[in-house]
């Protein structure tokens, strides 16, 4: 499975991102397979940020759940990730990973976004 995030690197505060999974190698609907969002600051851990199954169901963090919605389109074999009223703490590393569970055994290279004025 290889997994390709894109989105724009700068964004304003206050603003949405909206960030793109792309998928290939295998079905965004394999069962039992998890699709999920997870970011790491500059000089931080990693922080999962929720993810979304081969049913469609989706589950988040409880500190991101109101800014934070994940959604997929099966026929691009895409993953998206939208998170509204951004911050400058926001700035990160955002990855998507993939497997069985939450296992992730399968990870994009990433896409620095910053939020900045």
């Amino acid at each position: 499975v290889q997994l390709q995030e894109s989105g724009p690197g700068l964004v304003k505060p206050s603003q949405t991102l909206s960030l793109t999974c792309t998928v290939s190698g295998d079905s965004i609907t394999t069962t039992n397979y998890y699709w999920s969002w997870i970011r790491q600051p500059p000089g931080k851990g990693l922080e999962w940020m929720g993810a979304i199954d081969y049913s469609g169901s989706t589950y988040y963090s409880p500190s991101l759940k109101s800014r934070t919605t994940i959604s997929r389109d099966n026929a691009k074999s895409t993953v998206y990730l939208q998170m509204n009223s951004l911050k400058p703490e926001d700035t990160a590393v955002y990855y998507c990973a993939a497997g069985p569970s939450y296992s992730m055994d399968y990870w994009g290279k990433g896409t620095l976004v910053t939020v900045s004025s």
